[in-house]
């Protein structure tokens, strides 16, 4: 009956999402929303995209094991880069007209920086899209008692997911975002009431928190400690900042206001309710004590799921995998969307220069297509890895090879196109070489990278400048005989 109804919910969405793709009329309309939405959608939107599997599933894992300390990357990062977004870059680029974030690598740095950043934006995608395909199949798995396989769900979940956003690009994922945050709030908000209550009142389930030392959020005060919480912090922090997903709703404001609010308001929610998911990890604790502590050792991820199946009424039950599923969707469909639109405008192009608008947005749905194909087959070959980690990792590349070009080509005018190659070399350089050595157990990768590719910004830009300064001939002191 449960698995029933969860198709049923599948099939409304779809619809729902195709009743939106009758707006899309060009490759505008489906990359940006034709640059319609309203505020209140911008905020969904960005909420939506952002509360993904990770958040209900891999963040309460993250934090039985270790407190707030070990979730610093999501929520706390990944919210405050919304944040940051909307403080700092959004009236910015929204001045600008673009379609995508790399058509602003091209418009500051030229054509070869705009293929490079578009690899390395395309590329991250991998690991955020796998992570909700993974979480699809558990799901299916999950509700058919064993019945439908991991790979099985994940063909399922992704088939259902490409149903409306290959016709409806933005205006689907946009409209569905909205509908399905109501889902999930609602949902997720009922369930842990449901739940303070089963577990002896709220404030048991807080005390129990408190006990094992959950709340801790600083880390100890040595040198290793310090900076690898300083580099978990600002890996969603900074590295979700150059990407395609967080750009295109700031593009799909129907207003510079919506544009720069939007995301900051999405920001604030996402920090605030992501509380929820680790709230009621903690009170299965109280509730099956001996089950929760068995799932932490093998899986914590279904220590949720589990919860909800095995201890709550049936109303519960749907409203979970309702609000379980909105969540997937809603960042899954963006997160297809993103590095499809990244690939036909800023690599198609390029050798494609004269095609029609049709053409361009009948190759936008290609690619959704085929990056669909690419990510089933990356989450198969990726099974029982964590989808915490499978996100946060994601967010790395574009960290140490994309930031710092943008960062710098916004607010630093002595930036230049060299400056932006030689961060991008360096920043890639030295992330794979910490990744790849014993060097990254001593100091984390990505801060190595995106420090270095700081380095090569500045020397890339400064040096020539210096170099024809030292050049220059010095004019002749006259002599006076």
């Amino acid at each position: 009956m449960l698995l029933s109804l969860v198709i049923a919910y599948l099939l409304i969405t779809i619809a729902i999402g195709l009743l939106a793709a009758k707006r899309v009329k060009n490759s505008a309309d489906f990359a940006v929303a034709g640059r319609h939405l309203p505020l209140a959608m911008i905020v969904t939107t960005t909420f939506a995209t952002w509360f993904g599997s990770e958040t209900v599933l891999g963040i309460p894992a993250k934090f039985v094991n270790s407190g707030l300390n070990g979730v610093v990357e999501d929520p706390f990062g990944a919210g405050s880069c919304l944040i940051l977004v909307g403080v700092f870059f959004a009236a910015k680029l929204y001045r600008m007209n673009l379609l995508t974030i790399s058509d602003y690598y091209r418009e500051r740095y030229g054509r070869m920086v705009e293929v490079v950043c578009s690899v390395i934006i395309m590329v991250s995608y991998l690991g955020w899209v796998s992570a909700q395909v993974t979480a699809l199949g558990l799901v299916f798995n999950l509700l058919s008692g064993g019945g439908i396989s991991l790979s099985q769900g994940m063909v399922i979940g992704v088939v259902s997911i490409l149903a409306y956003t290959l016709f409806g690009g933005m205006w689907s994922v946009a409209v569905t975002d909205f509908m399905q945050m109501i889902i999930l709030v609602v949902g997720l908000a009922t369930i842990a009431v449901f739940a303070g209550q089963q577990a002896g009142g709220a404030d048991k389930v807080l005390d129990l928190a408190i006990s094992q030392d959950l709340f801790k959020f600083w880390p100890e005060p040595n040198f290793k400690d310090v900076i690898f919480f300083f580099a978990a912090a600002i890996t969603m922090m900074l590295g979700s900042i150059p990407q395609q997903d967080v750009f295109q709703r700031v593009m799909s404001a129907n207003s510079e206001h919506a544009a720069t609010r939007g995301p900051i308001l999405g920001g604030v929610f996402y920090i605030f309710f992501a509380f929820v998911p680790m709230f009621l990890v903690v009170s299965a604790m109280l509730i099956m004590p001996d089950k929760a502590l068995q799932l932490m050792q093998d899986d914590p991820q279904k220590v949720l799921p589990t919860l909800v199946m095995e201890h709550m009424p049936f109303a519960m039950q749907v409203l979970f995998f309702g609000a379980l599923l909105s969540a997937i969707k809603s960042c899954a469909s963006a997160t297809l969307l993103a590095p499809s639109v990244t690939f036909t405008e800023n690599i198609w192009r390029q050798f494609y220069p004269h095609s029609s608008d049709r053409q361009e947005l009948q190759a936008m749905r290609i690619t959704v297509l085929v990056f669909s194909a690419l990510v089933l087959v990356y989450a198969i070959a990726m099974q029982g890895s964590s989808i915490y980690e499978m996100v946060s990792g994601a967010y790395q590349v574009t960290l140490v090879g994309a930031f710092i070009p943008l960062v710098c080509g916004l607010y630093w005018p002595r930036a230049t196109t060299q400056g932006a190659v030689m961060a991008i070399a360096a920043g890639l350089t030295v992330w794979l070489a910490f990744m790849l050595s014993p060097a990254g157990a001593e100091f984390p990768a990505q801060l190595a990278g995106v420090l270095a590719s700081g380095a090569g910004m500045l020397l890339g830009s400064l040096m020539p400048q210096v170099l024809r300064n030292h050049k220059a001939p010095h004019h002749a002191i006259p002599h006076v005989g």
